[in-house]
Order: C-alpha cells, then structure tokens, then sequence
C-alpha cells in the first residue's frame, strides 16, 4: 500500500494519553492549597527541563508527554485558583476552609473543607464540592446534619467550627 493517502499523526510520538481531566466546579483552593499547586508545577516543570537537557530524549519521549500532561493541566489549575481568605468567611458557620469538629456514632471526627486538588480524606482534607461538605457547608454548632454516604445515611453533630489551625502537611 502507498504511503501516498496515509494521514501522518499530529500527535508527537509517545504522546498518546488522553489529557488529564480538568473539573468544572470553580477551582476554590486555600492559600496552602495554591502554594501545593506551584510547588508540584514548578517540582514537574524542573523534571521536564531535565529529560529535555538529557542525551537520549528520544527513549524517554514518553516519560517527556507524562510531564508535559501535567505541567498543562497545573498551568490551568493554578491559572484558575481563586484562594479563598479564611479570615473572611463567616466563622459562627462552616464554610469553604473551615476546620470542622463533629460527632456522630461512629466517634468524633475533624474534617478541614479544602479544595478538589488539596483533598485528602484519609487525613481529614475533603473537597468542598463531595457529600461530606455538602452536608456540612452551613452548619452552626450544635446543628446536626445528614451525611449521605455509600454505607448509609450518618447523623453528625457538629462540635467546632474554626479557620486558625493548619493542617497536616
């Protein structure tokens, strides 16, 4: 067969992953939030430099799109971050940032409401946008409120609300 009719691929060679999926909930993030942001984007933008300087790039041409994935997908999430100022949100209620105290009958547990990019529940960091802040966006101490989850349905109280104290790094 002629090589004559073959469309050439626009995609560089190695560069066959999908890009990196971009949310569309409004990319709120805490001052610590954005500073993780440009530390991974400047860590993956310095690895990049470094394959690019190396004597064999054309072996590490995958390695090479990986990083440009996600230095594109840093760019636009750290272009897009509104930081939220803790010390301007409504500290009688939970909000965006807020560190959370609650009880319920599984033990009394602390959560910080943080951005999608920051969110880590095993350390009690959870997006604003999952079912735990939802439940808990609002709240006043001493509300209860319903936490719907895959296990059923958690009454929590809500113990303590502050924005002062910094999370776990």
């Amino acid at each position: 067969m002629s090589r004559a009719f073959v469309k050439d691929s626009d995609t560089p060679a190695g560069d066959t992953q999908p890009e990196l999926a971009i949310s569309g909930h409004t990319n709120y993030v805490t001052p610590r939030g954005l500073r993780l942001l440009r530390e991974r984007q400047a860590k993956v933008r310095a690895q990049r430099d470094a394959l690019k300087e190396g004597a064999d790039a054309l072996a590490q041409q995958a390695e090479l799109a990986a990083l440009e994935r996600e230095l594109r997908w840093l760019d636009v999430r750290t272009a897009g971050a509104i930081v939220v100022d803790p010390d301007k949100q409504p500290h009688d209620r939970v909000a965006f940032g807020a560190h959370v105290t609650v009880d319920s009958a599984e033990g009394e547990r602390r959560w910080h409401i943080v951005g999608e990019d920051e969110a880590d529940a095993e350390h009690g960091l959870v997006s604003y946008v999952s079912p735990l802040a939802k439940a808990l966006l609002g709240a006043r101490v001493g509300d209860e409120v319903n936490w719907t989850r895959p296990a059923g349905m958690l009454a929590l109280e809500v113990l303590a609300i502050d924005y002062d104290k910094a999370p776990p790094e």
